[in-house]
């Protein structure tokens, strides 16, 4: 069976509260045995990997950069992408789901391309940003189904499973 795989999106940049959301996030997608995707940096992402990591997870980020050394510390596999924004597309289709904390434009990007890649794509309600303005609503249109919304960590991932099926 191929690894299953979950994008944490979310901002470089994020108060205490939020960063703590995703550590938690973080170490329950590793307790499911769920790699963890993310764009690689600071911020959200890095605290989620840091909480991935402290269950012994697994963690791939994708840079926007060329260069593995702007990973942060927390990052089993970096893959450098040098496309800038552009690598966005990638963290959003690689994730079998995605999951948003918080977020600005980037985080907006991402949940758009899980959307109409047909992803499920999970919200934290109370992570502020685009994450909380589209947690229980719909992107657009073309799907029937809403942005799931979550309030715990467990709800986000859960709710990643029933979408998928996974057991």
């Amino acid at each position: 069976m191929p690894l299953r795989t979950i994008s944490v999106i979310g901002s470089s940049e994020a108060d205490e509260k939020t960063l703590k959301l995703a550590d938690s996030v973080g170490q329950e997608i590793a307790r499911r045995g769920v790699a963890l995707v993310c764009g690689g940096l600071g911020g959200v992402m890095e605290a989620a990997c840091r909480g991935a990591k402290r269950r012994n997870g697994v963690t791939i980020g994708l840079l926007p950069s060329d260069n593995k050394k702007d990973a942060n510390q927390f990052v089993d596999i970096v893959i450098p992408t040098g496309f800038g924004y552009a690598r966005n597309f990638l963290v959003a289709r690689t994730g079998d789901a995605i999951i948003a904390i918080g977020g600005q434009a980037g985080t907006l990007s991402e949940m758009a391309i899980g959307w109409f890649s047909e992803k499920p794509v999970v919200a934290m309600v109370h992570s502020g940003g685009w994450a909380q303005r589209l947690a229980g609503s719909r992107i657009d249109d073309k799907r029937q189904d809403l942005v799931a919304s979550a309030e715990t960590p467990e709800q986000a991932v859960d709710a990643v499973f029933k979408a998928l099926g996974w057991k």
